[in-house]
């Protein structure tokens, strides 16, 4: 077997838990010996235990002279727990196999080091932008200090997401549907604003059966007290964490309901890119996926929030008196456009999903 055989099947194992290990990356660990696995882990929900001690504890007596394929640069400072550096070294693994170098300054290069100082063989790059991608939050936090965040549209054929009068059930089919409440497992925290939190008065969970303990955290910008005891969001706040991003003092908070308080923009609303940098530092969201309306998704672009764009697009046509996914952008030249580039595309039998990258 190769390594590119081993370190898939730990890349597999990081994904399990993806989206309930904020702050802290999903990594995944296969321990070989005479090749053959003998023993795996990932990081636990709630970011520990780490993937490598996992796995070092379930191979017992299997560690002596063995390779360690790991998703991620293993740790090498001292946190909640020691570093996992040193559990290997005494673990008497004989060769290490790491898909990318961890951004965090803390350990960037040093758990390598440390490794190869103990004697023990070091390789890595191996299948590194499959790494890379799968922890492209925990990766954005450290060189943007904000999140990773992808906006999920549902829109017709000619961009539009509900028809004049607001209706938008449903524009796509139960099966791509089906799809986004999966993708919601995945990322740390779902946002709304407060527009789309009236016209529809949405759940923001995962409804697919054994999944409801993954919904992620909720998020609502709602600076004008809009969310009220009725709706669902806060109906449902004792079994799901929820958040009010604002920038005004509340007075009247709803039970269940944390509130984020960001600085104002020049227009007097909350300003976004506080908001932003605060999701990680208050909050430690890595993943956010957004599912707001058009006037959400026009001011994240703005500001340059918008990483991905996930377009789930119907057979469907509304026209123009419908609603479109994106508003007014005053952009006056082609050249100063924003570029998204289309980097993944998956087939339902009435609908398709287009993954669209920010071009750098």
């Amino acid at each position: 077997m190769t390594d590119d055989h081993f370190m898939s099947i730990a890349l597999r194992l990081a994904e399990k838990n993806l989206g309930n290990v904020a702050p802290n990356p999903a990594v995944g660990c296969v321990i070989v010996k005479d090749g053959t696995i003998v023993s795996e882990g990932y990081t636990g929900i709630g970011g520990r235990p780490h993937a490598e001690v996992v796995a070092l504890q379930n191979a017992k007596d299997s560690t002596h002279g063995a390779t360690t394929y790991i998703t991620l640069e293993p740790c090498c400072h001292r946190g909640v727990t020691g570093p996992c550096t040193a559990k290997i070294i005494k673990a008497g693994i004989k060769r290490v196999v790491i898909a990318t170098i961890d951004p965090d300054s803390r350990v960037s290069g040093g758990g390598i080091k440390a490794l190869k100082e103990a004697g023990i063989e070091v390789e890595q790059g191996i299948m590194q932008k499959e790494a890379e991608e799968l922890n492209v939050g925990f990766f954005t936090t450290k060189e943007l200090h904000r999140p990773f965040i992808a906006c999920k549209v549902a829109t017709t054929l000619d961009g539009k997401i509900a028809t004049f009068t607001g209706d938008s059930k449903w524009i796509t089919s139960e099966n791509t549907r089906n799809w986004v409440h999966e993708l919601r497992t995945k990322y740390d925290a779902i946002m709304i604003g407060s527009n789309t939190l009236i016209n529809d008065d949405p759940l923001l969970t995962c409804r697919l059966p054994g999944l409801g303990s993954r919904s992620p955290i909720r998020l609502i910008i709602d600076s004008q007290g809009r969310l009220k005891e009725e709706h669902n969001i806060a109906k449902t706040a004792d079994k799901v964490t929820t958040w009010v991003i604002t920038n005004k003092e509340v007075k009247e908070k709803i039970k269940n309901i944390n509130y984020l308080k960001v600085n104002s923009n020049d227009a007097g609303k909350a300003c976004l890119k506080d908001m932003a940098l605060k999701l990680v530092s208050e909050i430690g969201i890595t993943r956010l996926l957004v599912e707001g309306g058009g006037v959400l998704i026009t001011e994240l672009l703005k500001c340059n929030l918008i990483d991905r764009l996930i377009i789930c697009r119907s057979g469907k046509i509304l026209g123009n008196d419908a609603t479109p996914f994106v508003g007014d952008l005053g952009i006056q030249f082609i050249n100063n456009c924003y570029q998204f580039k289309k980097t993944k595309i998956i087939e339902f039998s009435e609908d398709i999903v287009e993954v669209w990258d920010r071009s750098s």
